[in-house]
Parts: structure tokens; C-alpha cells; sequence
């Protein structure tokens, strides 16, 4: 394998990887800063004992998360050097509002929520988790500003060869971002309601099993209500906001549309593929059938069911109008140097991706309704399947958020910048020029090392998570003196008895 290859395998893993952690830590900070503001205001101890399971699995999600992530910029310069200084002027200003603004709040209001338990009064450490949990919506906006100019650039001008920003509003203001930060909330949502629901269901049948009915099973029960209410409701949103992505993808990348379907020849009206049997890799569709609803991708592609959807084989020839047949004759590009120009992204990583990113939101909104009817009425299903269809519902939109990353990203290929069908021109950047003038031996060790780590702190990951799992409320709520004074709701307050009855 080239430098190219290896670097995109090293990026994309690491990538895919880091971003297991980024939704479920959006989502869950605002579900627990939920709890949290139901216990204030009630004093429902159930509120509470939610409150600190939740936000410790939340606290071990955050650290890998952060842990993982500061690899992502490192790579910039490592084995994308070149791409760092085209983007660099423009990247600059979101990176650093990430950094400045949202990642520095979200630490220090995290610090004072960890360790203010006995210290602030309620509100102010209510008002702790809600900064830190806005702060994490902040920093998911600045860095999808930033992916989103590289889907479509806007704000800048050419001068000396890069762009130049002109304008750090209308990056932020960017169609792009606009469709793209709904999409990944609901996305986060998706991960934390499926999250609750999987485990408290999970431990619902450990205690069934064990034969136990003591209270702390109404902190599991209000746990499966609220991650089915919030999964469901953050589907309906990924629908619709979706629907917006599509729409703006119709327009601003018409090859990556073509792509998602597998779409050979230009359709009026247009239909949208559910599956389809052989081999999607070829551009021709040859011995490819398809199941389809008519007429339905032109409605997602315009919101109409007449509007033409123009296929591969007839953009392929507009793309080599528009930004050349051949790569450049330089002997950084390789092998690519003076080839022809494939503007047909990976069809089976497209095409496939799109619909596995359906399949599994789908599948992890079914799962925690399934599951919220299975245990009404204080009911707990014995069987062993029922824990497997919990955990199961977890799994699926964690695969649902990666594959349309993944659709993502590999759909723009061959560019790591897309060109703008109406911005300014030479404001555009191939993959294959982006990389760094590293050796493949360099990039590969690179790769090898980072993976291993990241197994590594996986296998951490999963031993913390598993061990707070298994304990339960017992291990976030101790057993202490009764008589102490100094509850986790504020100092000088009397501990209230019945709070301890959810240690066992």
C-alpha cells in the first residue's frame, strides 16, 4: 500500500474509532443534566441515584473520549501536511472557538460538577452539568463548521495558490453546517436514549433473576421510559433533518447522491433503491437488480416526485469538464501522477453505507420500544433473549452513526475539499494531494501503534463500563453513616435515609 492509502486507513480508523465516544457523550451530558434537574426540583430520590449511575459512565465516556481525540489533530500534521496548509487559514478560526470557547468551558464546569457534590449549593452545581453539557453541543458545532467547509466551501477567497477566509460568518452560517449539527445531535440522542435503555433493561433482568424487588428497580424502569421517549423522538428528528442533508446533497454534491443509490443512468422521476442483488461496485450496473419505490429520490432529492436525478455515467463527464480528466504530472502524487481522475467513490461503501445508517437508527428506535412494552406493568421478560435484545439495541445506533460518517466522508472521494458548483473557483482539493511526503514505512508504524493503543483503551474502556454497570446504584451511591451530614445536593444538608436503600 502507498502513503495515501495507509494514511486514510490510519485517519479513518482513529476517526471512527474516537467518534464511538463523541455522541454518546453529547447525549447522555444533557440527559443527565435532565435527571439532575428533575431531582432539584422534586427530591425524588430515584432522580438522584439516576443522576450519579448515568453520570459516571458518563464521566469514563468523556476521559476516552478526550483521550482519543487529541490524536485527530496531531494526524493534520503528521500524515495530512499538505492539506494543513491549504485549509490552514480557514481552519484556524472554528478549531480555536472549539478549543477556547467550548472544550475549556465543558473541562472546567466538568471539574467543579466532579468535585462539587459536597461543596456548591444545588443550583450552582445544577448549573455545572448544564454548562458543561451545552459546552459539548458548542464544540460539536464549531468542529462540524469546520468539516462542513470542506463539503462545501463558502467565506473564502483564492490568493497565492490556498484559500483565504473573508468572512467567519459565513462558515459558521454555512448551509451545510445548518443541515449537518440537527443530524448529529439527533444522532447523539439516538446513541444515549438506546444507551439507557439497553443497560437498565439489562439490569431489570438481573434482578428478575436474582429474584429481587427492592426499590432500585424504579430507577431502572425510569431509565428504559426515558431512553425509549428519547430515542424515539430523536429518530423522527433524524428523519426529518435527514431529509434537509439530502436535499442540500442533490445540489451541492450530485456525485455522492448518485452514489448513495448506486445510480447508473439519469432517472426522471427518479427512484429510490431499499436493496439491490449483485455487484454495486460497477458504475454500469450491470447484472445489478433492484428493489425500489418509485419516484421516491426525487422527492428527497427536490420535494417533488417529477425532478431529474442525474446518474454516474453522466456526471462522470461533467466532473472532467470541471476540474481536469488527469491529476497533475508531480512526483508527490505518485502513482496518480498524470493518471485519469476516478470520480466514482467506493459504490459498495456508499451505497451500502446509506442504507446500514437507516437500518440500525431504525433498529435502535424499534429496539427501545420493543423493550419499553415488554416491561409495562412492572413486568421483566425471563428469558435469556431479552438481555441480548437490550444490549443488541445499544450496539445498533453506535453502527447507525459510524456507517454515515462513513457514507460520508468516502462519498466525497476524490476530494478532501469539494468544490462548490457555485463558489469560487480553484477552491478544491484532491485527495491524493493532501497527504504528507511521508514514508510508507513511517505512516504504517504510525498506524500500527495507534491501533494497538486504541485496542488498549478499548479494553479499558469496557472493563470501567462493565465494572459500574455490574455494581449498579450500589456503586455510585455507598453505604455511609447515616448521620453524616454533607448529602451530594448541597453541604449541611441531613442525608436522607431512604436514598441508602439503594445500596445493597
Amino acid at each position: 500500500m502507498d502513503v495515501l492509502d495507509l494514511a486514510r486507513w490510519q485517519f479513518g480508523i482513529t476517526t471512527v474509532y474516537h467518534f464511538l465516544m463523541v455522541p454518546l457523550t453529547i447525549g447522555l451530558s444533557l440527559l443527565v443534566a435532565t435527571m439532575q434537574t428533575a431531582w432539584v426540583r422534586t427530591g425524588d430520590r430515584r432522580y438522584l441515584a439516576m443522576t450519579k449511575f448515568w453520570g459516571k459512565l458518563l464521566l469514563i465516556n468523556f476521559a476516552m473520549g478526550v483521550v482519543t481525540g487529541i490524536v485527530q489533530e496531531f494526524q493534520f500534521g503528521m500524515t495530512w501536511s499538505a492539506y494543513s496548509r491549504f485549509v490552514g487559514d480557514v481552519f484556524g478560526a472554528p478549531l480555536a472557538m472549539e478549543g477556547l470557547v467550548a472544550f475549556f468551558v465543558e473541562s472546567t464546569f466538568l471539574g467543579l460538577w466532579i468535585f462539587g457534590w459536597d461543596r456548591l449549593p444545588k443550583k450552582a452545581h445544577l448549573a455545572c452539568v448544564w454548562a458543561f453539557s451545552l459546552a459539548t453541543i458548542a464544540s460539536a458545532y464549531f468542529i462540524l463548521a469546520a468539516n462542513s467547509w470542506m463539503q462545501h466551501p463558502v467565506g473564502v477567497e483564492m490568493a497565492d495558490g490556498r484559500p483565504r477566509l473573508t468572512s467567519i460568518w459565513a462558515v459558521l452560517g454555512n448551509s451545510t453546517v445548518l443541515a449537518a449539527f440537527p443530524h448529529t445531535v439527533f444522532g447523539a440522542f439516538a446513541v444515549a436514549g438506546a444507551f439507557l435503555v439497553g443497560i437498565a433493561a439489562w439490569r431489570l433482568w438481573r434482578r428478575a433473576e436474582e429474584g429481587r424487588t427492592d426499590e432500585e428497580g424504579a430507577v431502572w424502569r425510569a431509565s428504559v421510559k426515558l431512553g425509549t421517549w428519547v430515542g424515539v423522538a430523536a429518530f423522527a428528528g433524524l428523519a426529518v433533518s435527514g431529509d434537509l442533508q439530502g436535499k442540500l446533497m442533490f445540489e451541492q454534491q450530485p456525485m455522492k447522491m448518485a452514489a448513495a443509490e448506486a445510480l447508473c443512468h439519469t432517472e426522471r422521476p427518479a427512484s429510490f433503491s431499499v436493496f439491490a442483488v449483485g455487484d454495486v461496485s460497477r458504475p454500469d450496473c450491470e447484472d445489478v437488480k433492484s428493489v425500489t419505490v418509485p419516484a421516491l429520490l426525487s422527492f428527497l432529492a427536490h420535494g417533488d416526485f417529477s425532478t431529474e436525478v442525474k446518474g454516474i455515467e453522466e456526471l462522470v463527464p461533467l466532473y472532467q469538464e470541471r476540474y481536469g480528466a488527469n491529476y497533475p504530472v508531480d512526483e508527490r502524487l505518485g502513482e496518480l501522477s498524470g493518471q485519469p481522475i476516478d470520480y466514482v467513490p467506493n459504490l459498495p461503501v456508499t451505497y451500502w453505507g446509506f442504507r446500514l445508517m437507516i437500518g440500525f437508527g431504525a433498529a435502535g428506535a424499534a429496539a427501545g420500544v420493543l423493550v419499553l412494552w415488554l416491561t409495562r406493568g412492572g413486568r421483566v421478560p425471563r428469558g435469556r433473549w431479552f438481555p441480548w435484545l437490550a444490549l443488541g439495541g445499544v450496539a445498533a445506533p453506535f453502527l447507525g452513526n459510524s456507517s454515515g460518517w462513513i457514507f460520508t466522508e468516502m462519498g466525497r472521494q476524490p476530494f478532501v475539499v469539494v468544490p462548490n458548483p457555485g463558489g469560487v473557483d480553484g477552491v478544491w482539493m484532491f485527495t491524493a494531494r493532501a497527504v504528507s511526503s511521508s514514508t510508507p514505512g513511517e505512516v504504517l508504524t504510525s498506524l500500527i501503534s495507534l491501533t494497538l493503543v486504541y485496542g488498549v483503551l478499548a479494553v479499558v474502556e469496557g472493563f470501567l463500563i462493565r465494572r459500574y454497570v455490574r455494581a449498579g446504584v450500589a456503586g455510585v451511591l455507598p453505604d455511609r453513616d447515616p448521620d453524616r451530614t454533607g448529602d451530594p445536593g448541597g453541604p449541611g444538608e441531613k442525608k436522607d435515609d431512604d436514598v441508602l436503600s439503594f445500596a445493597y
